[in-house]
C-alpha cells in the first residue's frame, strides 16, 4: 500500500518536480502518506478538482479539511500539526501550490 500512495501522490505533482517530490514522500510514513492522499482526496470531491490559486484559498481549504477531520474524530491525533506541516511541503514541492504559505495560516 506505501509503494502505491507514493506512487498515487508523486503522479500528481507537476512533472518538473516528480523526482524531488518522489524522493520527499519516500521518506514519510504510511499514515502521513495516507493524510496527503486523504487531502487531495477531499479536494477533488470538496473543491471540483481546482487547485488553490491564491494563498488565501489554500488557507481555506486546509481549514476546511482540518475542520472536517476533527468534526469526524480523525483529527485528534497527537501528531496533526505535524501531518499539517508535511502538507503544507508537499504541496509546495510537488507545484501543486505555488509560493510561500506562512505555516501559522492553517492554525485557526
Amino acid at each position: 500500500m506505501r509503494r502505491a500512495l507514493v506512487t498515487a501522490l508523486a503522479a500528481c505533482a507537476e512533472k518538473r518536480f516528480r523526482v524531488k517530490t518522489r524522493r520527499f514522500l519516500a521518506g514519510l510514513s504510511c499514515d502521513e502518506l495516507q493524510f496527503l492522499a486523504e487531502f487531495l482526496g477531499a479536494s477533488i470531491l470538496e473543491w471540483d478538482c481546482h487547485r488553490p490559486t491564491s494563498q488565501s484559498l489554500l488557507v481555506e481549504q486546509l481549514a476546511e479539511f482540518q475542520k472536517v477531520r476533527y468534526a469526524s474524530g480523525e483529527g485528534v491525533a497527537a501528531d496533526q500539526d505535524h501531518k499539517m506541516i508535511l502538507l503544507v511541503e508537499y504541496l509546495g514541492l510537488s507545484g501543486l501550490h505555488q509560493g510561500p504559505m506562512p505555516i501559522r495560516a492553517w492554525k485557526s
